[in-house]
């Protein structure tokens, strides 16, 4: 594996780690201790992974597609949601906040692109272009709104009490294998998420993918 892919892969796996530790603290602002006592509100990467999402997903998606293409997560961080302050809109709140931390980190290396072009070494604004990608990529993928991505906590939020009860089993059920059929099958789908992202990245950093 070339310096590229695992510049890749630590970037992926330092966003998945923010990613997850946003949706315990924002639980956690909510009165919900699960992740602070699961001891999942820390930076440590160990306690994050997850085989398939951190470490298997990544690698063959880098793999097959050259380098251009790779999604993933962490393992997700527990609450629970009967402790939310909130109970109508709490879950939605947690379920925004990883994909928002990526977006911010987007937007963050994105400024540093945009000022430091010109003054930082190349490499070093090669891996800020790389970050704000990865980044703005886990965001939206983690939109979609199939379990267990963030997305379905906001599509059950919208839904009726009744229908949102009966879709929540049904998504939990089959979610995963839906998820995994559009990642390896569906290249339209990866074009469809490439619309936001592109616009992002141009806004953020100034520069065309």
């Amino acid at each position: 594996m070339d310096t590229l892919l695992i510049l890749q892969l630590v970037i992926l796996l330092f966003s998945v780690v923010i990613h997850e530790v946003s949706h315990g603290v924002v639980a956690l602002l909510q009165g919900d201790t699960t992740a602070k006592y699961a001891g999942r509100l820390t930076l440590n990467p160990i306690s994050h992974i997850d085989p398939m999402g951190t470490i298997l997903l990544p690698i063959i998606l880098l793999v097959i597609s050259g380098g251009s293409t790779f999604f993933g997560w962490a393992k997700p961080v527990p609450y629970n949601p009967y402790n939310l302050k909130n109970q109508r809109w709490g879950a939605s709140l947690v379920g925004l906040a990883g994909p928002g931390s990526n977006i911010m980190l987007a937007l963050i290396f994105g400024l540093m692109i945009r000022f430091g072009f010109g003054i930082l070494p190349s490499f070093f604004i090669q891996a800020l272009a790389m970050a704000v990608m990865i980044n703005l990529s886990l965001a939206f993928f983690n939109l979609i709104p199939i379990p267990p991505l963030d997305g379905s906590r906001l599509l059950l939020a919208f839904l009726p009490a009744s229908i949102a009860e009966r879709w929540g089993m049904v998504l939990e059920r089959y979610g995963m294998v839906l998820l995994m059929f559009m990642v390896f099958f569906m290249s339209s789908f990866f074009a469809i998420l490439s619309v936001p992202i592109s616009f992002l990245f141009r806004l953020f950093t100034g520069f065309n993918i």
